[in-house]
């Protein structure tokens, strides 16, 4: 009657809000994933090496590290061709969201014509 409900699967460790993340962690986890493919290579274990890339790009902390990289570099405040701009705390974090292969379409190429001193 009295139950105390657990899952099976550990609870998500991830943090709510971009702000409290925890960025070193996401550092190491990032680093030791490349340090062990790097390890696979050399060692011409192809299939584990595309195993642990699918586990890079598809990880939470490579995402983040990601969209942190973008959103910290000098070109930060221009918006990119979809003209979404992530700068707020909440945008960041769902971004990380939204990095996804699969659903992605992207669009063309805004050309920008110059005018040349001859009038071409």
């Amino acid at each position: 009657m009295n139950e105390i409900k657990t899952s099976c699967a550990p609870a998500d460790s991830r943090n709510l809000t971009w702000d409290s993340m925890n960025w070193s962690k996401c550092e190491t986890y990032v680093r030791k994933l490349q340090a062990r493919i790097v390890k696979a290579q050399k060692e011409g274990r192809h299939n584990k090496v595309k195993t642990l890339q699918w586990m890079l790009t598809h990880s939470f902390y490579a995402k983040a590290l990601a969209v942190k990289r973008v959103t910290s570099n000098k070109g930060k405040n221009t918006s990119g061709v979809d003209k979404q701009l992530w700068d707020s705390p909440k945008r960041k974090y769902k971004a990380i969201g939204e990095l996804r292969r699969r659903g992605y379409h992207p669009q063309p190429l805004r050309r920008v014509h110059i005018k040349k001193k001859n009038g071409k």
